[in-house]
């Protein structure tokens, strides 16, 4: 018999089981029963006794196999509605016996119990119950499993001498390790592998509940309207779960690797990571990370009610905006978004709100495009634009085949030793935030100008300046670290359309040198949170000037 503290290379029993005269057992209880009995058929073809309980062993039954049920090993029924079947020592003491040491071994056998060797558990799925419509807080409750997970979590801690598979995808590589080794001679790298998995899975479970519970118990931050009230609903503990889903080809660049992992449990639809990828290459970690920026911002403008023009369009490059427009049509939105900066534009992501148009498709043909993404396709727009073979098109899958607004969410950062949580939306517009500082007054279509570059100013990184003509970016000037500085970049971008044009700045302006600026480049009207001590400095270089002004005092950083 070997004996080592750290585990040994192999499963090291052996012995001990011939000694004892016993079969090999696998207790196998799950609730996806997918591929449960072929599983079932190939264990008993190598000599495993099979126990199970409920609905399982009735399954196995049905098929042929011999089955011992649960409570005949525990001399206990099963109680409570089968709340309680697995929860007793003849089951978890010889889960959790060492059997490397003679002592929980002798232990065994005078308690006269037989040995696991084998654990095969499925939980309740308690995600797909959330998603219910129908289901009531009892009924949820029902879905939380116990033993299930206490299964799992004393064989997992115990797989030097007991293999755990949580999923039916685990099944086919489990019967060829049984096949090749035995039971008892499986290498411990690849128990530690399935006890992983268990962990894991395990882990994944416990957070779905907790977040769940939550948000029907306390409430969620973006549930609320008021900042202070956001506050109070915080949870205590950060949560977050995903699971691996691709493995990208790498990073932001090419001596980083990367990979794209989804949200576990019960969320709102995800457009993107739920998006049909076909053409080019597969997408890269830069491509979704500019991707989901040109969503965010198409779904931005979605929250507003435009007059008369439904379409837009969003060309995004390195994660910032650099060009947006509204048109009638859809060609007229493309065509007003590329103006914007139409040197960027190469090897950019765009992203319109509705099905792409064929006339669309041929202004986009001499254009390089890294991800071109829209609810749905015309055919023929569809088979021109996969002519190029590096072109990527994704298909968002939208109801109504129309990109929907974006509502407030909590967002998660990570930074050194812990996370940043915040929550999130569209900027709103209303008179009670807003005032005009200046004597002159504010148009309607002015106004319908103020918001549109608001929506888009939110977007860009900071510090950012936005110059717009009616619906549309004529200049964005991103990511600087001086204010001034966004100004003249967003003005040299828009050249002559600069003149009449209306900026829309995420942050107050601390001096007057960009009211200086804007003026000598022709802005008629400068939209600003406002909150300097300079601010009548700065007021008073727009009445001079001649430029409107008008203070949102809501500030629209984004880092």
């Amino acid at each position: 018999m070997r004996s080592s503290s750290s585990g040994p290379s192999h499963f090291s029993t052996g012995r001990l089981i011939v000694n004892m005269q016993v079969k090999p057992r696998a207790l196998l209880s799950v609730f996806d029963k997918s591929g449960i009995d072929v599983l079932a058929h190939f264990l008993v073809s190598q000599g495993f006794e099979i126990l199970s309980t409920g609905g399982t062993a009735k399954l196995l039954r049905n098929s042929g196999i011999d089955v011992v049920d649960v409570s005949e090993v525990t001399g206990h029924p099963e109680c409570f509605e089968g709340r309680v079947k697995t929860l007793h020592p003849a089951i978890h003491a010889p889960l959790l016996a060492r059997y490397h040491l003679a002592q929980d071994v002798q232990t065994l056998e005078q308690l006269s119990y037989l040995p696991i060797h084998l654990v095969v558990v499925n939980l309740y799925d308690f995600v797909q119950a959330t998603k219910s419509e129908t289901i009531d807080e009892k009924g949820l409750l029902e879905m939380i499993d116990i033993g299930g997970p206490t299964l799992i979590r004393a064989s997992a801690k115990n797989h030097q001498h007991v293999l755990t598979l949580t999923s039916p995808n685990q099944y086919s590589s489990a019967i060829e390790h049984i096949q090749k080794c035995g039971i008892y001679d499986i290498p411990i790298e690849t128990r530690r592998n399935y006890a992983l998995e268990a962990f894991q899975h395990t882990a994944d479970y416990d957070i779905q509940i907790a977040n769940t519970l939550h948000q029907r118990w306390v409430g969620l931050p973006e549930d609320f309207d008021d900042a202070n009230e956001q506050a109070q609903f915080f949870p205590r503990y950060h949560f977050h779960s995903s699971h691996h889903f691709e493995q990208l080809r790498y990073g932001e660049n090419a001596h980083q690797s990367a990979a794209l992992y989804l949200r576990s449990g019960p969320h709102e639809k995800a457009l993107l990571t739920g998006a049909l990828v076909e053409g080019g290459k597969a997408m890269s970690y830069n491509n979704y990370a500019d991707a989901d920026a040109c969503l965010r911002l198409s779904r931005s403008l979605a929250t507003y009610s435009w007059s008369d023009t439904p379409h837009s369009c969003v060309i995004v490059k390195h994660n910032n905006p650099c060009g947006a427009a509204l048109g009638k049509t859809q060609l007229e939105a493309y065509q007003s978004a590329l103006a914007s900066d139409p040197e960027s534009a190469f090897g950019s992501i765009i992203c319109f709100n509705q099905p792409l148009e064929y006339s669309t498709a041929e202004a986009l043909t001499p254009l390089f495009i890294e991800v071109l993404m829209a609810p749905g396709w015309d055919s023929d727009a569809k088979s021109l634009l996969m002519k190029k073979s590096n072109r990527r098109l994704l298909t968002l899958d939208c109801e109504n085949e129309i990109i929907p607004p974006l509502g407030r969410k909590t967002i998660h950062k990570p930074i050194d030793g812990g996370w940043l949580v915040q929550t999130e939306e569209p900027p709103t517009f209303s008179s009670e935030y807003h005032c005009v500082v200046t004597n002159e007054e504010i148009s309607t279509s002015e106004k319908e100008s103020m918001i549109f570059g608001s929506l888009v100013c939110e977007q860009v990184k900071s510090n950012a300046i936005i110059l717009v003509q009616g619906l549309a970016t004529v200049g964005i000037g991103p990511g600087q670290t001086s204010r001034v500085e966004a100004v003249r970049i967003a003005a040299r971008r828009a050249g002559e359309r600069a003149k009449n044009s209306i900026l829309v700045s995420d942050a107050f302006f601390p001096f007057k040198d960009g009211i200086e600026q804007a003026g000598d480049v022709g802005v008629k009207l400068v939209i600003q949170p406002g909150g300097s001590i300079r601010d009548q400095e700065v007021i008073d270089e727009a009445r001079h000037r001649g430029i409107s002004m008008v203070f949102t005092n809501r500030r629209l950083f984004r880092h």
